[in-house]
């Protein structure tokens, strides 16, 4: 299970209502790469992708591929601003190590 902060459901809810699409996905991956072995994606999407689950979490609708869900599971998801501006934070169990940017994390090696 993914959960958002209040901040962050306003935050996603302020940038799916700007995008040109009626009514865009809200789009949460993980990819290979980064600081620290995988990196956090964030997009809006138009349609989904074959093996997508959708993660409802106050009233707001995440789209997960099958791939990054593991990883994601137990995820708070903030959104804080600061003197520096605004940006979503990432606060994730599965991770064992994160970089000082925060949105790429290492997980423990598979048995």
């Amino acid at each position: 299970m993914i959960h958002l902060s209040s901040a962050a459901v306003t935050e996603v809810n302020r940038i799916q209502a700007q995008s040109a699409h009626v009514r865009p996905l809200f789009r949460l991956s993980v990819e290979a790469g980064g600081c620290a072995d995988l990196y956090y994606v964030l997009a809006l999407d138009e349609q989904m992708q074959a093996g997508d689950q959708v993660v409802r979490c106050d009233g707001v609708e995440i789209v997960v591929d099958a791939h990054s869900l593991p990883y994601l599971d137990g995820l708070m998801l903030d959104y804080t601003e600061d003197l520096m501006g605004g940006g979503f934070r990432f606060h994730n169990p599965n991770a064992v190590q994160s970089c000082g940017c925060g949105n790429s994390f290492s997980v423990a090696p598979s048995p």
